[in-house]
């Protein structure tokens, strides 16, 4: 395992062709120290200067110059391409999924997975996930506001660690290490899709200087990414629900109606990392970073005729755009120090802060527009943009950590122990009245009607807005306390195990157990396992979320309440609190080296998850005669809740291998690694005696757990170095995935192959040139087809619901790095 970490990194790969990290000019001693930095790892283990194969756990380490090599720009991009089991779905028309993609590993949700900094624990995102993408009823990390030029290598634990550190990490935890090192470099990166659009411009800049007392490193980047469109001509002339209306163009051709692929997004980062000693044996350290992104994206188009179109505002239709900005804050600082025998401990407070804001564009609220009387009169000002409000999340953690060792029987038994106390915020805050309002009264005893007859709709077009009956400003208290042990039973077996306390003033408390353990067969053969069972308690998102929203329900678009879980609203509908996720795991793994070099690792896994916690599918009156009340009484065509409604099992195997040989007077690493991945719903419990457990979650969600990510991923990958020259390529393998939303009909996209290339030249020792392209033969997923009738003739060529690659074809892009 050591050379797959080491020369190639992780792909998630089956065998090898040609891929790596570009390698710039360096003496012999740094790349000794860049080796030994690769091989060491803070994660899974506490203890001091571990390798990465003898750890009883599969840990992966990318290096920054790995994620580079990838040819993406944003983080969660590269790691996609670099690490087993771990997945970044592209979204499309999802409102602030499209600038917050989620992000997963193993399979599972993107808040069951734990995301640190440093060994610090990350804040989530503000954003849920409520429209039909993965991850539905989540909220995760967003991984894009870290800059991948102030990242220095990510480390990746592929097991269940809730009892080492924490919440969230039942399928595992991802670790970024932030550059510390002396020096800088000053990057720029341009360039396009094959159709032309994408266009993508990126500048990063870091330095970093170091003494005896301490040192600074400090990261500012910038990317725009430009929008890309893949909808094909719409065909529509008139249909039901939301589709209703003419589609075709004044001539009466089809015509592109969406915008159906990546949004605008434009980004700075600001990131810092520096350390102080106070003392000989105390050190003051603090790191984090700003960075703001500011999106473009696109709802869906309503045409002429259509009951939402104004027509002398739009007389051919019209698309609402989103406009979104996110900014994300963090700040940690710390002391940490030796202590006697030995012993060292850490104290330190982390805070981060989400702040992801919504503004409509291009559209109007058609209440605000006609006169309650529906005689056709029309007010002299329409509004046809607003701020439709803001979702804000904010963590504060306290940590105090000890770690050492004991003498037990003569043999050191590795000791930590720890104390967390954690702060969560959630906040709501309210837009424009124009943007969730029905009429400038707001007051629905008066219809309001548009000339054709039909009942004016309240809100913006496209997304409206948070009123003030969904503002909230709330938080909880959860603190925790842990052990973590590691034992040389014999000098070939190693026994780990840590149990941790945890209590949640909402969710109550828990215990979480870990049992590791590795035996060393010989020098070149190891086997390793583990026995553990996690927890992860609902996030204040989901206790605290609520909206009223514009949705497709059957087909027809109707105002779904997303109902807040501590709102008495829901104990109407018999929904009740949230309460933990509780999850058990085993995994089972080896590791073989041979004397040509040739490494080996084969890890199993299952993990059982028990309550899971899922958005409901918006239910409307069908449901039963008591649910079609309620709803009345509130004012909603459908609603949805969060539920602890699922019991998943989910199952797979890692494997990993890598071989460096010569090649053409040149080095050449190679790395297979393939992920193979099977989630199945278990069991779907009802928690309202008025909904039935097959409509509180139905097939169209069980289908998105179950094969909405691809089960295999496979990447063939590898490196050639001679002198100044450096090649990398890889051929990645998507699985199939299915799904059924929006059109109730099941549909496979099928497995495809993408190859990336590049070529690297180093100029001179200091200045780099690369230039490559991802996705080289253009490769797209199937064609939806007449599986996708009506959405596939509105211009969806490619599907909708879940697309693990994108739509986006070719990319070709040219990269130069200046180091000093």
């Amino acid at each position: 395992m050591k050379k797959v970490l080491n020369k190639a990194g992780v792909a998630v790969a089956i065998s090898a062709v040609l891929y790596g990290a570009p390698v710039h000019a360096q003496s012999q001693s740094d790349n000794a120290d860049a080796e030994n930095m690769e091989r060491i790892v803070t994660l899974g283990s506490r203890v001091n200067g571990r390798t990465a194969t003898e750890s009883a756990s599969p840990v992966d380490i990318i290096s920054g110059d790995q994620l580079v090599s990838t040819g993406a720009s944003e983080l969660g991009k590269a790691l996609q391409m670099s690490a087993p089991s771990f997945n970044f779905s592209t979204t499309t028309i999802s409102d602030g999924s499209d600038i917050i993609r989620p992000a997963t590993l193993r399979g599972l949700g993107p808040d069951q997975v734990l995301v640190l900094v440093n060994g610090k624990r990350r804040h989530q995102q503000a954003l849920v996930n409520v429209q039909e993408t993965i991850g539905k009823g989540s909220a995760g990390y967003d991984i894009n506001a870290i800059p991948i030029s102030a990242v220095a290598r990510v480390e990746i634990l592929r097991d269940g660690a809730a009892a080492q550190y924490g919440s969230d990490a039942i399928a595992g935890v991802i670790n970024i290490t932030l550059k510390s090192g002396d020096g800088g470099s000053l990057n720029a990166e341009i360039g396009q899709t094959y159709e032309g659009d994408g266009e993508n411009k990126q500048l990063g800049f870091n330095i970093g200087t170091s003494s005896s007392e301490g040192f600074v490193n400090l990261t500012l980047e910038y990317r725009d990414r430009g929008m890309t469109n893949r909808a094909s001509p719409a065909t529509l002339e008139a249909t039901g629900g939301q589709l209703i209306g003419n589609w075709l163009d004044a001539n009466g051709d089809p015509v592109v109606r969406l915008h159906v692929g990546d949004a605008d997004s434009e980004n700075y980062y600001a990131w810092l990392n520096a350390g102080y000693s106070l003392t000989s044996t105390t050190e003051l350290y603090a790191f984090g970073g700003l960075s703001t992104r500011d999106g473009g994206s696109a709802g869906f188009f309503r045409g002429r005729g259509h009951p939402r179109t104004i027509e002398a505002l739009y007389p051919d239709g019209f698309l609402p755009q989103l406009k979104t900005e996110a900014d994300d804050q963090s700040l940690a600082v710390g002391v940490r120090g030796d202590l006697p025998n030995a012993w060292m401990w850490d104290a330190s407070v982390v805070h981060g802060k989400n702040e992801f804001r919504f503004n409509s564009a291009n559209s109007a609220n058609v209440s605000w527009y006609y006169e309650p009387n529906g005689n056709g009169g029309i007010f002299a000002e329409t509004p046809t943009e607003a701020f439709d409000g803001e979702l804000v999340f904010e963590q504060t953690t306290f940590n105090l950590d000890f770690n050492g060792t004991v003498d037990v029987g003569n043999e050191l038994l590795y000791l930590a122990v720890g104390a967390e106390y954690r702060t969560d915020g959630y906040a709501i805050n309210p837009g424009d009245p124009v943007s969730w309002a029905y009429g400038r009264t707001n007051d629905p005893s008066i219809e309001i009607l548009t000339p054709s007859g039909a009942a004016a709709e309240a809100g913006i077009q496209g997304f409206p807005g948070f009123s003030p009956g969904q503002a909230v400003d709330a938080d909880r208290d959860s603190y925790g306390v842990y052990v973590d042990a590691e034992y040389y039973v014999t000098p070939e077996f190693l026994l780990a195990g840590a149990l941790r306390y945890e209590d949640y003033d909402i969710a109550g408390d828990n215990i979480s157990g870990k049992l590791s353990m590795r035996y060393d067969v010989d020098s070149d053969f190891s086997l390793r396992g583990t026995l553990s069972t996690g927890f992860r308690a609902p996030g204040v998102q989901q206790i605290y979320y609520s909206q009223v929203l514009t949705n497709i329900v059957n087909g027809t678009l109707v105002q779904t309440g997303t109902v807040s879980n501590d709102d008495e609203v829901a104990r109407q509908f018999g929904i009740n609190q949230l309460e933990e996720e509780t999850s058990e795991s085993i995994s089972l793994g080896l590791i073989k080296r041979w004397d040509n070099g040739f490494d080996l690792t084969v890890d199993a896994y299952q993990i059982n998850i028990d309550d899971r916690i899922v958005i409901s599918e918006p239910l409307t009156a069908s449901v039963g005669a008591d649910f079609a009340t309620i709803l009345a009484a509130n004012n909603l065509g459908a609603a949805q809740f969060f539920t602890n409604s699922v019991n998943t099992k989910t199952t797979g195997v890692d494997i990993i291998g890598s071989y460096p040989t010569q090649l053409w007077s040149g080095d050449l690493d190679l790395t297979a690694a393939i992920s193979f991945m099977d989630t199945s719903v278990e069991s779907v419990n009802s928690v309202s005696s008025l909904i039935p457990a097959n409509q509180i979650f139905n097939d169209t969600q069980v289908l998105r757990i179950e094969e909405g990510q691809p089960g295999e991923k496979a990447t063939f990958s590898g490196q050639w170095q001679r002198n100044d020259w450096t090649v990398n390529a890889a051929l990645n393998y998507f699985g199939a995935v299915e799904g059924q939303a929006f059109t109730g009909i099941r549909h496979e996209w099928s497995a495809k192959w993408l190859m990336d290339l590049s070529v690297g030249y180093d100029i001179t020792s200091d200045l780099n040139l690369m230039v490559g392209a991802n996705n080289v033969f253009d490769t797209y997923p199937d064609e939806w087809g007449d599986a996708g009738v009506p959405f596939s003739q509105a211009g969806f060529k490619y599907g909708w619901e879940t697309l693990p690659f994108g739509i986006n074809g070719g990319y070709y892009y040219a990269r130069i790095n200046y180091s000093f």
